[in-house]
């Protein structure tokens, strides 16, 4: 786990210094959304699960924000979804950064492994 906690760190310091307005992340347990909120980052935290009985749990954490999602195709299909859905739901526009976390491949639970920064088009 350190280094999912590492990236999460991070993700949460690259967004206060690029000014991203949110972060994206896909979790099976939870523990990506603790990790990024005890940070505290200025950035939205969007958080994605296809685990239904943590979901309403999620948004107690400090500034997240959860959202159902089971589409899990490949890491590129999935980060391009959350990036829209993100637009969608208000939380982001066109020419915002946003820190996309993920596993790699995205079949593989249990570690972040992956930060990508996007802009949103």
């Amino acid at each position: 786990r350190f280094i999912t906690k590492s990236i999460c760190h991070h993700a949460a310091m690259m967004a206060n210094v690029i000014k991203a307005k949110a972060i994206c992340t896909l979790t099976n347990s939870g523990y990506t959304a603790f990790q990024i909120s005890a940070w505290r980052p200025q950035a939205h935290i969007l958080v994605f699960t296809s685990n239904k009985r943590i979901l309403t749990q999620l948004n107690l954490l400090w500034g997240v924000k959860s959202y159902y999602y089971d589409k899990f195709v490949s890491t590129d299909d999935t980060v391009t979804d959350v990036n829209e859905i993100a637009r969608q739901k208000g939380y982001v526009e066109k020419g915002d950064f946003l820190i996309n976390l993920a596993a790699m491949p995205v079949t593989d639970k249990g570690m972040v492994n992956t930060l990508r920064v996007s802009e949103i088009e």
